[in-house]
């Protein structure tokens, strides 16, 4: 990734630790690779399509068993990253009289009403 995709979330009003976001940006690195070999997996498959090559057609299939499985570790990762998230913003919000309440809301089973 080019620069520093979250200098911003440093500097600004939201504090987020150090460890965290080198969490976030290992994940992000691990989702942009796995969707580079996508990428490439899918020319292949196009390819192999079009030649009409009996061969190259039943190697299809493992090479779209192979996507679907990288299609699994996205949403696996994008999942682990959204917990990760949702789990620093709750850590972060303790110690802010707003989070307290937000935390008794929470346990109270209240929901926030959103304007239509």
């Amino acid at each position: 990734m080019e620069g520093d995709t979250f200098s911003g979330l440093r500097n600004g009003t939201t504090q987020i630790d150090g460890k965290i976001l080198q969490t976030f940006q290992k994940n992000f690195v691990q989702v942009q690779n796995i969707l580079d070999q996508n990428r490439l997996l899918i020319n292949q498959i196009n390819q192999n399509h079009e030649s009409k090559i009996p061969d190259n057609l039943s190697r299809n299939v493992g090479l779209i068993r192979e996507l679907n499985n990288n299609i699994r570790r996205v949403v696996d990762l994008y999942s682990d990253l959204s917990s990760s998230f949702t789990k620093s913003m709750d850590a972060s919000s303790e110690g802010d009289s707003s989070g307290a309440l937000k935390s008794d809301a929470k346990a109270a089973g209240l929901k926030r009403n959103r304007p239509l």
